[in-house]
Protein backbone atom coordinates (compact mmCIF):
# COMPACT_ATOMS: atom_id res chain seq x y z
CA UNK A 1 0.00 0.00 0.00
CA UNK A 2 1.44 3.24 -0.65
CA UNK A 3 0.63 6.07 0.77
CA UNK A 4 1.75 8.53 -1.76
CA UNK A 5 0.23 9.94 -4.73
CA UNK A 6 1.06 9.96 -8.49
CA UNK A 7 2.17 12.99 -9.99
CA UNK A 8 -0.69 12.97 -11.83
CA UNK A 9 -3.03 12.51 -9.00
CA UNK A 10 -1.50 15.01 -6.87
CA UNK A 11 -2.59 17.61 -9.98
CA UNK A 12 -5.51 15.98 -9.60
CA UNK A 13 -5.92 16.62 -6.01
CA UNK A 14 -4.78 20.24 -6.07
CA UNK A 15 -7.08 21.14 -8.89
CA UNK A 16 -10.08 19.69 -6.15
CA UNK A 17 -8.63 21.73 -3.79
CA UNK A 18 -8.73 24.39 -6.04
CA UNK A 19 -12.27 24.51 -7.10
CA UNK A 20 -13.62 23.73 -3.48
CA UNK A 21 -12.42 26.98 -1.89
CA UNK A 22 -13.13 28.74 -4.74
CA UNK A 23 -16.60 27.79 -5.38
CA UNK A 24 -18.12 26.19 -2.57
CA UNK A 25 -19.82 29.09 -0.64
CA UNK A 26 -18.11 29.06 3.51
CA UNK A 27 -21.82 28.82 4.62
CA UNK A 28 -21.83 25.78 2.96
CA UNK A 29 -18.73 24.50 4.38
CA UNK A 30 -18.62 22.32 7.71
CA UNK A 31 -22.45 22.00 8.08
CA UNK A 32 -22.34 25.72 9.54
CA UNK A 33 -25.48 27.29 7.72
CA UNK A 34 -29.16 27.98 8.74
CA UNK A 35 -31.27 25.28 7.55
CA UNK A 36 -33.78 27.96 5.00
CA UNK A 37 -30.88 28.95 3.07
CA UNK A 38 -29.15 25.72 2.55
CA UNK A 39 -31.72 24.33 0.03
CA UNK A 40 -30.71 27.02 -2.93
CA UNK A 41 -26.66 27.33 -1.64
CA UNK A 42 -26.68 23.41 -2.18
CA UNK A 43 -28.47 23.59 -5.41
CA UNK A 44 -25.92 26.13 -6.52
CA UNK A 45 -22.96 23.84 -5.65
CA UNK A 46 -24.52 20.80 -7.04
CA UNK A 47 -24.77 22.85 -10.20
CA UNK A 48 -20.89 23.39 -10.33
CA UNK A 49 -20.27 20.55 -9.27
CA UNK A 50 -22.29 18.91 -12.42
CA UNK A 51 -20.95 21.23 -14.77
CA UNK A 52 -17.19 19.34 -13.81
CA UNK A 53 -18.75 15.73 -13.89
CA UNK A 54 -18.00 15.43 -10.14
CA UNK A 55 -21.67 14.73 -9.40
CA UNK A 56 -21.07 11.18 -10.64
CA UNK A 57 -17.95 10.71 -10.61
CA UNK A 58 -17.67 6.89 -11.53
CA UNK A 59 -20.16 7.27 -14.35
CA UNK A 60 -19.08 7.27 -17.99
CA UNK A 61 -19.22 9.58 -19.46
CA UNK A 62 -21.80 9.08 -22.21
CA UNK A 63 -24.11 9.27 -19.23
CA UNK A 64 -22.81 12.51 -17.52
CA UNK A 65 -20.57 11.41 -15.27
CA UNK A 66 -16.69 12.31 -15.05
CA UNK A 67 -15.17 8.25 -15.20
CA UNK A 68 -13.10 8.54 -12.55
CA UNK A 69 -10.73 5.77 -11.44
CA UNK A 70 -11.08 4.38 -8.39
CA UNK A 71 -8.23 6.60 -6.74
CA UNK A 72 -9.45 9.63 -8.38
CA UNK A 73 -12.90 9.08 -6.56
CA UNK A 74 -11.21 8.72 -3.44
CA UNK A 75 -8.77 12.19 -4.16
CA UNK A 76 -11.89 13.82 -4.14
CA UNK A 77 -14.12 12.33 -1.89
CA UNK A 78 -11.00 13.09 0.27
CA UNK A 79 -10.41 16.71 -0.09
CA UNK A 80 -14.26 17.92 -0.38
CA UNK A 81 -13.93 15.91 3.18
CA UNK A 82 -11.54 17.84 4.87
CA UNK A 83 -12.56 21.12 3.32
CA UNK A 84 -16.05 20.17 5.04
CA UNK A 85 -17.79 20.66 1.51
CA UNK A 86 -20.91 18.10 0.87
CA UNK A 87 -18.93 15.62 -1.46
CA UNK A 88 -20.67 13.03 -4.26
CA UNK A 89 -22.33 10.82 -1.55
CA UNK A 90 -23.90 13.60 0.07
CA UNK A 91 -25.17 15.78 -3.11
CA UNK A 92 -25.54 13.16 -5.47
CA UNK A 93 -27.83 10.86 -3.20
CA UNK A 94 -29.27 7.46 -3.66
CA UNK A 95 -30.15 8.65 -6.98
CA UNK A 96 -26.53 9.09 -8.36
CA UNK A 97 -24.87 6.39 -6.05
CA UNK A 98 -27.19 3.01 -6.21
CA UNK A 99 -29.83 4.07 -8.74
CA UNK A 100 -28.07 5.62 -11.39
CA UNK A 101 -25.50 2.93 -11.73
CA UNK A 102 -28.07 -0.07 -11.47
CA UNK A 103 -29.75 1.21 -14.40
CA UNK A 104 -26.80 2.04 -16.67
CA UNK A 105 -26.06 -2.00 -15.93
CA UNK A 106 -29.44 -3.33 -16.64
CA UNK A 107 -31.70 -0.52 -17.75
CA UNK A 108 -33.08 -0.97 -21.09
CA UNK A 109 -32.46 2.14 -23.86
CA UNK A 110 -35.94 3.71 -22.43
CA UNK A 111 -35.57 3.19 -19.27
CA UNK A 112 -32.17 5.22 -19.04
CA UNK A 113 -33.81 8.00 -21.26
CA UNK A 114 -36.59 8.37 -19.02
CA UNK A 115 -34.57 8.57 -15.55
CA UNK A 116 -30.84 8.95 -16.02
CA UNK A 117 -31.46 12.93 -16.59
CA UNK A 118 -33.55 13.55 -13.95
CA UNK A 119 -30.96 12.15 -11.60
CA UNK A 120 -28.29 13.89 -12.77
CA UNK A 121 -30.41 17.37 -12.82
CA UNK A 122 -31.44 16.67 -9.20
CA UNK A 123 -35.19 17.04 -10.69
CA UNK A 124 -35.86 13.46 -9.43
CA UNK A 125 -35.01 12.29 -6.04
CA UNK A 126 -34.98 8.43 -5.73
CA UNK A 127 -35.16 5.99 -2.42
CA UNK A 128 -34.18 2.38 -2.07
CA UNK A 129 -37.27 -0.16 -1.10
CA UNK A 130 -35.03 -2.93 0.48
CA UNK A 131 -35.39 -3.38 3.99
CA UNK A 132 -38.59 -4.90 5.47
CA UNK A 133 -39.38 -5.54 9.24
CA UNK A 134 -38.71 -9.35 8.77
CA UNK A 135 -35.74 -8.92 6.27
CA UNK A 136 -33.01 -6.19 7.51
CA UNK A 137 -29.08 -8.09 7.17
CA UNK A 138 -31.17 -11.31 6.01
CA UNK A 139 -32.49 -9.22 3.02
CA UNK A 140 -32.62 -12.25 0.68
CA UNK A 141 -35.78 -13.13 3.42
CA UNK A 142 -37.56 -10.35 2.20
CA UNK A 143 -41.74 -11.18 1.57
CA UNK A 144 -43.03 -7.85 -0.15
CA UNK A 145 -44.55 -9.95 -3.27
CA UNK A 146 -44.94 -8.58 -7.14
CA UNK A 147 -47.07 -10.87 -8.71
CA UNK A 148 -47.43 -10.49 -12.63
CA UNK A 149 -50.88 -9.47 -13.79
CA UNK A 150 -51.25 -9.06 -17.44
CA UNK A 151 -48.97 -5.81 -18.21
CA UNK A 152 -48.84 -5.03 -14.50
CA UNK A 153 -47.34 -6.15 -11.36
CA UNK A 154 -49.38 -6.22 -8.70
CA UNK A 155 -47.10 -5.38 -4.89
CA UNK A 156 -48.16 -6.11 -2.07
CA UNK A 157 -45.74 -5.71 1.41
CA UNK A 158 -43.93 -3.25 3.72
CA UNK A 159 -40.78 -1.88 3.67
CA UNK A 160 -39.02 -0.06 6.70
CA UNK A 161 -35.89 2.35 7.15
CA UNK A 162 -36.29 3.95 3.52
CA UNK A 163 -34.56 7.23 3.91
CA UNK A 164 -36.12 9.99 2.31
CA UNK A 165 -39.02 8.18 1.18
CA UNK A 166 -41.34 11.59 2.50
CA UNK A 167 -39.69 13.02 -0.44
CA UNK A 168 -38.31 10.87 -3.28
CA UNK A 169 -40.37 11.08 -6.75
CA UNK A 170 -39.27 7.14 -7.27
CA UNK A 171 -38.46 3.96 -5.44
CA UNK A 172 -35.72 1.03 -6.58
CA UNK A 173 -37.72 -1.46 -5.10
CA UNK A 174 -36.60 -5.47 -4.33
CA UNK A 175 -39.66 -7.53 -4.51
CA UNK A 176 -40.69 -11.38 -4.38
CA UNK A 177 -41.82 -12.67 -8.08
CA UNK A 178 -41.34 -15.98 -7.15
CA UNK A 179 -41.64 -17.89 -3.96
CA UNK A 180 -41.09 -21.46 -5.21
CA UNK A 181 -37.59 -21.21 -5.80
CA UNK A 182 -34.44 -20.84 -3.70
CA UNK A 183 -34.81 -17.44 -1.52
CA UNK A 184 -32.04 -15.93 -3.88
CA UNK A 185 -33.32 -16.44 -7.26
CA UNK A 186 -36.97 -15.48 -7.20
CA UNK A 187 -36.28 -11.37 -6.53
CA UNK A 188 -36.29 -8.61 -9.05
CA UNK A 189 -36.16 -5.09 -9.25
CA UNK A 190 -38.97 -2.78 -9.85
CA UNK A 191 -38.95 0.83 -10.25
CA UNK A 192 -42.32 2.32 -8.07
CA UNK A 193 -43.62 5.83 -8.39
CA UNK A 194 -43.87 7.04 -4.82
CA UNK A 195 -47.44 8.57 -6.19
CA UNK A 196 -48.77 5.00 -7.12
CA UNK A 197 -52.35 4.44 -5.49
CA UNK A 198 -52.15 1.84 -2.62
CA UNK A 199 -48.79 3.54 -1.52
CA UNK A 200 -48.40 5.14 1.56
CA UNK A 201 -45.63 6.61 3.16
CA UNK A 202 -45.21 6.84 7.34
CA UNK A 203 -42.19 8.97 8.82
CA UNK A 204 -40.03 7.14 11.54
CA UNK A 205 -38.32 10.13 13.25
CA UNK A 206 -34.70 8.88 14.43
CA UNK A 207 -33.76 9.08 18.44
CA UNK A 208 -32.37 12.71 17.44
CA UNK A 209 -35.52 13.87 16.13
CA UNK A 210 -34.30 14.34 12.68
CA UNK A 211 -36.71 12.50 9.86
CA UNK A 212 -34.71 10.73 7.53
CA UNK A 213 -36.51 7.30 7.96
CA UNK A 214 -40.00 5.97 6.82
CA UNK A 215 -42.10 3.27 6.76
CA UNK A 216 -43.82 2.35 2.95
CA UNK A 217 -46.78 0.31 2.69
CA UNK A 218 -47.78 -1.29 -0.48
CA UNK A 219 -51.20 -2.20 -0.99
CA UNK A 220 -52.23 -3.72 -4.31
CA UNK A 221 -50.14 -1.06 -5.92
CA UNK A 222 -49.38 -1.61 -9.68
CA UNK A 223 -46.71 -0.56 -12.05
CA UNK A 224 -46.82 -1.51 -15.22
CA UNK A 225 -44.21 -4.36 -16.58
CA UNK A 226 -42.07 -2.28 -18.44
CA UNK A 227 -40.81 -1.05 -14.68
CA UNK A 228 -38.89 -4.74 -14.46
CA UNK A 229 -35.45 -3.35 -14.55
CA UNK A 230 -33.42 -6.20 -15.75
CA UNK A 231 -34.41 -9.81 -16.16
CA UNK A 232 -37.23 -11.18 -13.97
CA UNK A 233 -36.41 -12.87 -10.54
CA UNK A 234 -32.38 -11.89 -11.31
CA UNK A 235 -32.54 -8.88 -8.80
CA UNK A 236 -30.73 -10.42 -6.04
CA UNK A 237 -27.47 -11.00 -8.38
CA UNK A 238 -28.09 -7.69 -9.92
CA UNK A 239 -28.64 -6.03 -6.13
CA UNK A 240 -24.44 -6.85 -5.62
CA UNK A 241 -23.15 -5.38 -9.16
CA UNK A 242 -22.70 -2.00 -9.45
CA UNK A 243 -20.04 0.39 -11.55
CA UNK A 244 -16.74 0.41 -9.92
CA UNK A 245 -17.46 3.01 -7.39
CA UNK A 246 -14.78 4.03 -4.52
CA UNK A 247 -16.06 2.53 -1.17
CA UNK A 248 -13.61 3.73 1.41
CA UNK A 249 -15.62 5.30 3.51
CA UNK A 250 -13.04 8.21 3.80
CA UNK A 251 -16.22 10.76 3.98
CA UNK A 252 -16.84 9.63 7.53
CA UNK A 253 -13.29 8.86 8.25
CA UNK A 254 -12.20 12.74 8.23
CA UNK A 255 -15.64 13.95 9.29
CA UNK A 256 -14.31 11.65 12.68
CA UNK A 257 -10.98 13.57 12.60
CA UNK A 258 -12.66 17.32 12.15
CA UNK A 259 -14.45 16.06 15.47
CA UNK A 260 -11.78 14.91 17.55
CA UNK A 261 -9.56 18.05 16.07
CA UNK A 262 -12.39 19.99 17.67
CA UNK A 263 -12.39 18.70 20.51
CA UNK A 264 -8.87 18.91 21.21
CA UNK A 265 -8.94 22.85 20.20
CA UNK A 266 -11.66 23.08 22.81
CA UNK A 267 -10.07 21.50 25.05
CA UNK A 268 -6.74 23.63 24.90
CA UNK A 269 -8.82 27.04 25.06
CA UNK A 270 -11.52 25.88 27.98
CA UNK A 271 -8.53 24.00 29.84
CA UNK A 272 -8.90 26.49 32.90
CA UNK A 273 -12.90 26.66 33.27
CA UNK A 274 -15.33 24.26 34.35
CA UNK A 275 -16.83 23.04 31.54
CA UNK A 276 -13.77 20.74 30.40
CA UNK A 277 -13.83 17.95 32.97
CA UNK A 278 -10.34 16.40 32.55
CA UNK A 279 -10.13 17.70 36.14
CA UNK A 280 -13.27 15.50 37.43
CA UNK A 281 -11.91 12.42 35.23
CA UNK A 282 -8.43 12.29 34.55
CA UNK A 283 -8.79 9.34 32.48
CA UNK A 284 -10.69 11.37 29.86
CA UNK A 285 -7.05 12.55 28.69
CA UNK A 286 -6.46 8.75 27.75
CA UNK A 287 -9.54 8.54 26.25
CA UNK A 288 -9.38 11.62 23.91
CA UNK A 289 -5.97 10.25 22.64
CA UNK A 290 -6.97 6.93 21.75
CA UNK A 291 -9.56 8.92 19.79
CA UNK A 292 -7.03 10.55 17.75
CA UNK A 293 -5.24 6.93 17.19
CA UNK A 294 -8.59 5.30 16.22
CA UNK A 295 -8.94 7.79 13.69
CA UNK A 296 -5.62 7.62 12.39
CA UNK A 297 -6.06 3.55 11.94
CA UNK A 298 -9.60 4.12 10.47
CA UNK A 299 -7.73 6.23 7.73
CA UNK A 300 -5.25 3.68 7.37
CA UNK A 301 -8.19 1.04 7.06
CA UNK A 302 -9.66 3.39 4.30
CA UNK A 303 -6.15 3.57 2.04
CA UNK A 304 -5.99 -0.35 2.12
CA UNK A 305 -9.77 -0.58 0.42
CA UNK A 306 -9.12 1.78 -2.08
CA UNK A 307 -5.61 0.96 -2.83
CA UNK A 308 -7.35 -3.27 -3.39
CA UNK A 309 -10.01 -1.67 -5.72
CA UNK A 310 -6.96 0.56 -7.45
CA UNK A 311 -5.39 -2.61 -8.00
CA UNK A 312 -8.74 -4.22 -9.31
CA UNK A 313 -8.66 -6.46 -6.55
CA UNK A 314 -12.84 -6.48 -4.48
CA UNK A 315 -12.42 -5.80 -0.93
CA UNK A 316 -14.63 -8.26 1.01
CA UNK A 317 -14.06 -9.10 4.98
CA UNK A 318 -11.42 -5.87 4.44
CA UNK A 319 -14.73 -3.54 3.39
CA UNK A 320 -16.46 -5.01 6.72
CA UNK A 321 -13.27 -4.12 9.35
CA UNK A 322 -13.07 -1.06 7.69
CA UNK A 323 -17.19 -0.18 8.16
CA UNK A 324 -17.23 -2.53 11.45
CA UNK A 325 -14.06 -0.23 13.18
CA UNK A 326 -15.32 3.19 12.27
CA UNK A 327 -18.96 2.52 12.92
CA UNK A 328 -17.94 2.01 16.39
CA UNK A 329 -15.22 4.63 16.53
CA UNK A 330 -17.76 7.05 15.89
CA UNK A 331 -19.79 6.28 18.75
CA UNK A 332 -16.86 6.11 21.23
CA UNK A 333 -15.84 10.04 20.19
CA UNK A 334 -19.29 10.49 20.98
CA UNK A 335 -19.21 9.05 24.14
CA UNK A 336 -15.87 10.59 25.23
CA UNK A 337 -16.39 13.83 23.88
CA UNK A 338 -19.97 14.07 25.82
CA UNK A 339 -17.93 13.16 28.97
CA UNK A 340 -15.64 15.62 28.17
CA UNK A 341 -17.54 18.70 27.75
CA UNK A 342 -20.30 17.35 30.56
CA UNK A 343 -23.51 18.98 30.71
CA UNK A 344 -22.67 21.65 28.02
CA UNK A 345 -22.19 18.75 25.95
CA UNK A 346 -25.81 18.03 25.61
CA UNK A 347 -26.84 21.61 24.10
CA UNK A 348 -28.54 21.47 21.32
CA UNK A 349 -26.90 22.72 17.84
CA UNK A 350 -28.90 25.64 17.70
CA UNK A 351 -28.05 26.81 21.43
CA UNK A 352 -25.88 29.39 21.94
CA UNK A 353 -23.68 28.08 24.20
CA UNK A 354 -23.25 24.51 22.98
CA UNK A 355 -19.20 23.72 22.45
CA UNK A 356 -17.96 22.37 19.42
CA UNK A 357 -20.78 24.23 17.82
CA UNK A 358 -23.57 21.89 19.14
CA UNK A 359 -22.31 18.28 17.21
CA UNK A 360 -21.91 16.28 20.05
CA UNK A 361 -25.24 15.92 21.38
CA UNK A 362 -26.60 15.23 17.85
CA UNK A 363 -24.31 12.59 16.68
CA UNK A 364 -24.11 10.94 20.40
CA UNK A 365 -27.99 9.95 19.69
CA UNK A 366 -27.51 9.59 16.14
CA UNK A 367 -24.17 7.44 16.20
CA UNK A 368 -26.12 4.80 18.03
CA UNK A 369 -27.24 3.66 14.70
CA UNK A 370 -23.72 3.80 13.32
CA UNK A 371 -23.11 -0.48 14.27
CA UNK A 372 -26.70 -0.79 12.73
CA UNK A 373 -27.50 1.05 9.48
CA UNK A 374 -25.42 -0.68 6.05
CA UNK A 375 -24.80 -3.75 7.89
CA UNK A 376 -25.10 -4.59 11.31
CA UNK A 377 -21.94 -5.04 13.82
CA UNK A 378 -22.88 -8.78 14.16
CA UNK A 379 -22.80 -9.27 10.48
CA UNK A 380 -19.45 -7.64 9.85
CA UNK A 381 -17.86 -9.85 12.46
CA UNK A 382 -19.25 -13.08 10.07
CA UNK A 383 -18.12 -11.97 7.09
CA UNK A 384 -14.60 -11.28 9.08
CA UNK A 385 -14.64 -14.34 10.78
CA UNK A 386 -15.58 -16.66 7.70
CA UNK A 387 -13.90 -14.90 4.75
CA UNK A 388 -11.49 -13.47 6.26
CA UNK A 389 -10.08 -15.96 9.49
CA UNK A 390 -11.64 -18.93 7.26
CA UNK A 391 -13.59 -20.14 10.63
CA UNK A 392 -16.55 -22.27 9.93
CA UNK A 393 -19.99 -20.65 9.88
CA UNK A 394 -20.65 -23.16 12.80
Amino acid sequence: MDFRFSPEEEAFRREVRFFVETECPPELRHGEIVAAEQLNLLFDWRKKVAERGWLAPAWPKEYGGAELSVMEQFIYNLETARLGAPGSIFVGGMGVNIVGPTIIIYGTPEQKKKYISGILSGEDIWCQGFSEPGAGSDLASLSTRAVRDGDDYVINGQKIWISLAHKADYMLLLARTNADVPKHKGISYLVVPLDSKGLTVRSLPNLAGSHEFNEVFLEDVRVPVTNLLGEENRGWYMAVTTLDIERSGIGHVVAMQRTVNDLLDFVKENRSTSVVQLDSNPGLRTELAERYIETEVALTLSFRVVTMQAQKIQPNHEASANKLFFSEVSQRIADTGLRLIGPYGQLDRNAKWAPVKGRLSYRYLRAVSDTIAGGTTEIQKNIIATRGLGLPKE
